[in-house]
């Protein structure tokens, strides 16, 4: 599967649609699952890539991994686009977000995020380069 990148900065009307980058829809398919992510945001992974999750996660035993089948699975909701390539993404999951109007989208390697625009901004600008040199350095770059 190809690698998603990329930051895309959507809207969200009232009834909780949002357009997602046909980039992003072409490589997770236009049906797709989104659920609680991590740091704040929602990711969003193919059919696929979520099964496969899915099957890593319940197989650990149940006494490990009983708080990541709550946190990521039961929290899981398929999407699919509609004709204008837009969402709907679930009270629930706008609310754990933060969703509001601004919205951005990112691929991060096998999943998308979708962020509130100012908790994004907030999130970014507090990366400290330093952290990122070294980690760099780790992985020999």
């Amino acid at each position: 599967m190809s690698s998603l990148t990329g930051s895309f900065t959507q809207s969200m009307d009232i009834k909780g649609r949002m357009s997602f980058p046909i980039k992003l829809r072409e490589i997770l398919g236009e049906q797709f699952v989104v659920t609680r992510g991590l740091g704040g945001c929602l990711f969003a992974y193919s059919l696929e890539d979520f099964r496969e999750m899915t099957e890593r996660i319940k197989a650990i035993p149940l006494s490990k991994g009983l708080q990541l089948q709550r946190f990521f699975l039961s929290w899981a909701s398929e999407v699919t686009a509609d004709k204008q390539g837009r969402i709907l993404v679930p009270q629930n999951l706008r609310e754990f977000a933060k969703l509001d109007k601004e919205i951005i989208v990112t691929g991060v390697g096998d999943r998308a995020e979708i962020w509130d625009k100012a908790v994004w901004d907030e999130l970014n600008s507090s990366i400290d380069e330093n952290s990122i040199m070294a980690q760099m350095e780790e992985l020999n770059f």
